[in-house]
């Protein structure tokens, strides 16, 4: 089960924290792994990790508030490979901050890269996708949101901005799940809970604690918990799912 032998699949927002656990595991799962992140540089022990363990990998620099980065990525990964068969729309951004001091630069910045960039990305590589395997086509595009997204009768302080692109990615999600059918393309959300990755440094213990109370599994997640989830929806097992959001929170929402 699981086996993406012979599949190429982009990860953004690679270079450490869950995008890296997604790409580590994606490889070990035997797909040939892009590894992007806004500094290219910065991907190359992601890289190498997976050449050490057998893989087959390679770095890119891709900032998703740039379309023509966007572009020659892709550009570079169907010259390569020849093809696209997975992505993970990882990258993203949280810097928790109060609704009456979020400054429109900041709004912008987290909508454009948490949201705008999960759409060009999911564009672009629904049609390299579109052509895999004519006519039908096909493809797996995993989104990746998170539980502070709205309609869960949860609210999170300091997250108006991140919550508003989180609950965009499931909009969004949804609708180009019903668009991209019709190529055999599948897209599906993640909204992960509280995960231990660089994101959360800026959160200070007492909240953490916090949150972990309110966690029926009383700790944090791990990156490679939330990664389980990708290996599955990347792979031929989730080929009847799509428009779904999967909750990895350790039961938080049902808390």
């Amino acid at each position: 089960m699981f086996n993406l032998k012979g599949k190429v699949a982009l990860v953004t927002g690679a270079k450490r924290g869950m995008g890296r656990a997604h790409a580590l595991a994606l490889a070990a799962a035997g797909a040939k792994v892009i590894v992007t992140d806004k500094i290219g540089e910065e991907c190359l022990p992601v890289v190498e990790e997976i050449k050490s363990k057998g893989g087959e990998a390679i770095c890119l620099k891709m900032d998703v508030l740039n379309k023509a980065e966007i572009d020659r990525a892709f550009d570079e990964t169907i010259k390569r490979f020849g093809r696209l068969d997975i992505l993970v729309n990882n990258a993203g951004i949280f810097l928790p901050k109060p609704a009456l001091e979020i400054s429109e630069e900041e709004w912008d910045r987290t909508l454009n890269i948490n949201l705008r960039g999960e759409f060009l990305c999911a564009q672009r590589a629904a049609k390299e996708m579109s052509k895999n395997n004519p006519p039908a086509g096909g493809g797996r595009i995993i989104n990746i949101a998170s539980i502070a997204s709205g309609g869960v009768g949860i609210g999170f302080e300091g997250a108006a901005h991140y919550a508003a692109s989180k609950g965009g990615i499931i909009g969004m999600t949804e609708t180009l799940a019903i668009e991209f059918a019709p190529f055999g393309i599948t897209v599906n959300a993640i909204a992960p809970g509280a995960i231990e990755t660089p994101m959360v440094g800026p959160i200070n213990e007492e909240l953490l604690s916090e949150i972990k109370l309110r966690v029926p599994l009383k700790r944090i997640g791990r990156p490679e918990e939330v990664s389980a989830a990708v290996l599955f929806l990347a792979s031929e097992e989730a080929s009847y799912v799509t428009g779904a959001t999967f909750n990895v929170d350790g039961g938080w929402l049902a808390s």
